[in-house]
């Protein structure tokens, strides 16, 4: 860290911004200019944030790290006016050569493998050393869909619905947090680690998920802090509250979340025979699902179906941040995501 006090204040922003896609595993990233690039300060800055031996706990799978560092050092030899004055770090070339010579997998088992992925969550204050927030996920990302299930990535409406939180910590802190079709757990995590909930239950329908999510949960520390556990439930299937069940243990459940949620259209009613459930057991339930609107008609159709169950949907006016102006989690802003407030009629 010591290195980018050297640096300038803008060169600092444009570092933060890059690096953080770069955890991410961003495809395109908003590399730094070259005014930036050329000072072997901010090289350095670079190489001691994203390069050096242990300076990532859960670093980017060597494909990309490779890619990436292919082009920021050609960026780099692009920026130099000056190659008496001005050089290309050795530290950043030595790293080139190293992956150069590594044997790499193939990019279509990259493709299909599952990468660590680190999500920075800017809204909040920063922790020590200014170092902001972050969730650490093992996620496919490449991976749309597999087995039925598309819950083995992070998708933009749980990203977006976690910084709706962010500027609504009171919603969370203190509560018990029902995760409905929680995928990699980010919405979860982020409760737990994050936000302050007393207890979060992260449940999916795919026992492959839930099984991905009890090692995500271990990769942010919280698998001995016991605000968090992982569960398979179906939709529409009974809710294990029982007293004998170490689910909810008597737990009066307070929020509901639920990220891209309406995704299929056949998988409606039985999500709203949840909700039914969820308002029954807990009448004073407060159930937020963040809707990614690709399709008007599938998103129009969970609409009819709330208002035909006797549910009323309240959208947010929350917006979106603009895609410039992310300082991460990035995530697209091309597509409408609602944030919607579902309750009784």
């Amino acid at each position: 860290m010591g290195m980018e006090k050297t640096i300038s204040a803008g060169a600092g922003l444009q570092l933060n911004r890059f690096c953080r896609q770069y955890l991410q595993l961003q495809l395109h990233l908003d590399y730094p200019d070259e005014e930036y690039l050329a000072d072997g300060d901010f090289q350095a800055a670079l190489h001691a944030r994203l390069f050096q031996e242990d300076a990532i706990q859960h670093p980017p799978p060597q494909r990309y790290q490779l890619r990436v560092l292919k082009e920021l050092t050609k960026r780099i030899q692009s920026s130099i006016t000056d190659w008496e004055e001005q050089g290309l770090s050795d530290d950043l070339m030595n790293h080139l050569s190293t992956l150069l010579v590594s044997p790499l997998p193939s990019e279509t088992t990259t493709a299909q493998q599952k990468s660590y992925v680190t999500y920075t969550v800017s809204s909040l204050p920063s922790v020590t050393n200014k170092i902001a927030p972050t969730i650490s996920l093992l996620e496919a990302k490449n991976v749309i869909a597999t087995a039925g299930t598309t819950g083995l990535r992070t998708w933009e409406a749980a990203l977006h619905l976690g910084d709706f939180l962010c500027s609504s910590p009171e919603l969370i802190r203190g509560k018990v947090i029902l995760d409905l079709g929680a995928g990699t757990g980010y919405l979860s995590i982020f409760c737990a680690k994050h936000l302050g909930a007393s207890y979060v239950l992260a449940t999916d329908g795919s026992s492959d998920v839930v099984e991905s999510l009890t090692t995500n949960i271990y990769l942010n520390d919280l698998q001995e802090s016991h605000s968090i556990a992982a569960l398979q439930l179906r939709w529409g299937q009974v809710l294990p509250t029982d007293e004998s069940s170490q689910t909810f243990s008597g737990r009066k459940i307070d929020v509901v979340l639920g990220a891209d949620l309406t995704y299929y259209e056949s998988g409606i009613p039985a999500l709203l025979a949840t909700f039914g459930d969820l308002f029954d057991l807990f009448p004073d339930v407060v159930i937020i699902i963040a809707a990614t609107v690709r399709n008007e008609k599938t998103f129009g159709t969970f609409v009819d179906a709330c208002g035909r169950a006797g549910f009323a949907i309240k959208i947010s006016e929350f917006g979106m941040r603009p895609k410039g102006a992310q300082m991460g989690p990035f995530y697209s802003d091309d597509v409408e995501i609602d944030l919607c407030f579902v309750q009784k009629a």
